[in-house]
């Protein structure tokens, strides 16, 4: 991973995030965006190489004016050639099971994690992604 992109309307939350996957070797340089519109802001950007395109995108489901659901949604009518190399790992406090379903449903979502991140869940991630880009 070169480049890591962190959507979270939470504050706190980003923060803790960013820190955790500062740590964290493998995930290299960390952008972090408080909503699903400035994310898709950034992945404009990075469209026309204006910032480097993520390699990995960590997505709050529950954010207000957009969630999760709708980002993906905006996501995915983005030009497929630009989005088939980011891995995106939903990642939230959701303990709605239909929101996990949808996930493993959707084939734009790489994993649904629980919040909060540590070290241990970056290196869990990391290795059940080189295990299906294996496959």
């Amino acid at each position: 991973m070169k480049q890591t992109l962190l959507i979270d309307d939470d504050k706190f939350t980003s923060f803790y995030n960013e820190k955790i996957v500062k740590k964290h070797d493998e995930f290299g340089v960390t952008a972090s965006v408080n909503s699903a519109s400035a994310a898709l802001e950034y992945l404009n950007k990075a469209l026309k190489g204006n910032v480097k395109k993520p390699d990995i995108i960590f997505l709050d489901i529950n954010m207000p004016a957009m969630n999760g659901w709708e980002f993906i949604e905006a996501y995915n009518e983005l030009d497929i050639n630009f989005t088939s190399s980011i891995d995106i790992v939903m990642l939230t406090t959701s303990s709605n099971p239909e929101d996990q379903e949808r996930a493993k449903r959707s084939s734009l979502i790489n994993n649904y994690i629980n919040k909060p991140l540590s070290l241990t869940v970056l290196d869990k991630i990391l290795s059940e992604l080189t295990l299906s880009k294996s496959i």
